[in-house]
């Protein structure tokens, strides 16, 4: 009897009255409030919670986004993320680098203290960006907020409250993030996308925050170099045109310092130039960030014979590829300003640690075939550039002139078989990495300026130009006269050793 009553009972509750009584009250009006006010909150941050700020060079966006796990992202794309556990509140934190203003980045190279006022200006613009990204945030959360409210309740004053619902959650959550902040996790980032493999690049972060001090100085001293180069390369001798002569400028190992573009268009200039010949490593990881490195080649206008070298990727080779007036040579023979050039690139790739890239035995092994396919060719190959010494020792005999890099150090000598071996020093210092030789001095620019006769192709002369490296505003320039040997590369009997090597005139500036 008494189950009948209870199950009657249950029937007669009006539920629709009391879900009705429920809705009318106080308690549901102010949950409805409160829930228009953060969902309405975070659409408004998640369509306008984001500023843009210049940085030094750099245009950042900052945006705040609602999530339950507090974190702070820096975006470098294409590289991918930097992820911090910065704080506990239920935000995200993201900075991402959305524009580098040329003009900006060029007065670093142009004004020695520009460097110097950008790192005492970050700090300052740091804090003007994340003051900015406060006030819009808090500005679209009340909007959004508002917006939600309207659309919902039709009511002003409901809607008032969620936005104010909004404002409270969201400068609580500021707090709780401030209570929270963790400064020491920027030591331990993870790492998302290609930047996985950063700590392997630039080691690991504790270090890096640890020697950031001594690298600003040394960068700072890298690019107020640039002006003293500047200012070396103008006090260079000036020679006059001359037909029956070619003129080649050989590079090598430029390893992405800008500088380098400055000095060997100068050289380029003053010296009345035919044609420029790398021997590779112009990029330092082959990035495709530092693809962008090889539009400087345009500006230039006179061809640019490049072949890879163990830094430069196959990117990096076809961005090359892509200026107007470069030849890049990887196992072919072209003609170029009258010279017939054989090239071809280093097989070896360096920056990526997961590949097995061949030994010295299979790069000379290399050589040799490719020395023998141009000496079963039958073409009167002038000039052989490749990166590497160990790729390039078959071609003794088979062609008068090498050129060569890789060492960071100019050498030159005469094989047994009459060859002429010219290996490069870095013309861009060896890069950013020069800065941690170790030798206690800085590593010099160099170059030289080859002179070819126009009719046999033969090698002539040689200046040989050194620039003061990091700290020096030194410029040496000396002529090297190649003797004749009155016979064909290929006989054998001629003296080995540097015999070329005598000095016939200095310049110092």
């Amino acid at each position: 009897m008494g189950d009948v009553l209870s199950w009657e009972a249950v029937r007669a509750y009006d539920f629709r009255g009391a879900l009705a009584r429920a809705r009318a009250g106080r308690a549901w009006r102010w949950a409805c409030v409160v829930a228009a006010g953060l969902v309405g909150g975070w659409l408004g941050l998640a369509l306008g919670g984001h500023v843009v700020t210049p940085i030094g060079p750099a245009d950042v966006t900052f945006a705040l986004v609602p999530q339950w796990r507090g974190e702070t992202v820096v975006d470098v794309a294409p590289f991918g993320q930097l992820t911090f556990d910065t704080h506990r509140a239920p935000l995200r934190v993201e900075a991402t680098i959305s524009d580098i203003r040329l003009a900006a980045a060029e007065e670093m190279f142009t004004d020695p203290d520009s460097i110097n006022r950008m790192a005492a200006g970050i700090g300052e613009d740091l804090r003007e960006g994340v003051i900015a990204l406060a006030v819009r945030a808090l500005l679209v959360a009340a909007l959004g907020a508002l917006a939600m409210g309207l659309l919902l309740f039709r009511n002003v004053w409901r809607a008032v409250g969620s936005a104010a619902v909004s404002l409270v959650a969201l400068v609580a959550s500021a707090a709780v993030a401030a209570a929270t902040f963790n400064p020491s996790a920027i030591a331990e980032p993870r790492y998302t996308g290609l930047i996985a493999g950063a700590p392997q690049v630039v080691g690991s972060a504790e270090a890096v925050v640890s020697r950031f001090t001594r690298y600003q100085e040394q960068l700072a001293g890298l690019v107020g170099n640039v002006s003293m180069l500047y200012e070396a390369t103008s006090t260079l001798p000036v020679y006059e045109e001359d037909e029956s002569v070619i003129r080649v400028l050989h590079v090598s190992d430029i390893h992405l310092n800008p500088a380098s573009w400055a000095i060997i268009g100068t050289l380029t200039q003053q010296y009345a130039i035919d044609v420029v010949v790398d021997s590779g490593d112009l990029t330092d990881r082959g990035s495709a960030a530092e693809d962008a490195f090889a539009d400087e080649i345009a500006d230039l206008e006179v061809p640019y014979v490049w072949v890879r070298g163990q830094h430069d990727s196959m990117g990096t080779q076809r961005a090359v590829a892509a200026q107007p007036n470069a030849v890049v040579l990887d196992g072919e023979v072209r003609e170029v300003a009258g010279l017939t050039f054989f090239g071809a690139g280093d097989p070896r790739f360096t920056p990526d640690a997961t590949r097995l890239n061949p030994g010295p035995g299979e790069i000379a092994g290399l050589g040799e075939d490719q020395a023998e396919s141009v000496a079963e060719s039958g073409e009167k190959v002038d000039v052989a550039v490749l990166h590497t010494r160990a790729q390039a020792e078959a071609f003794d005999g088979v062609v008068p002139l090498v050129l060569t890099g890789d060492e960071h150090q100019r050498s030159t000598r005469s094989g047994t078989e009459g060859t002429r071996f010219l290996v490069q020093g870095s013309t861009g210092g060896a890069g950013l990495g020069g800065l941690d030789h170790g030798s206690g001095r800085p590593i010099p620019y160099q170059a030289s300026v080859l002179y070819l006769d126009a009719e046999t192709g033969r090698l002539q002369a040689r200046d040989d130009i050194d620039l003061g490296g990091i700290g020096l505003t030194s410029a040496q320039v000396e002529r090297h006269i190649e003797p004749e040997s009155g016979r064909p590369v290929g006989d054998r009997g001629s003296e080995s050793g540097d015999a070329a090597d005598t000095p016939e005139s200095t310049a110092e500036g």
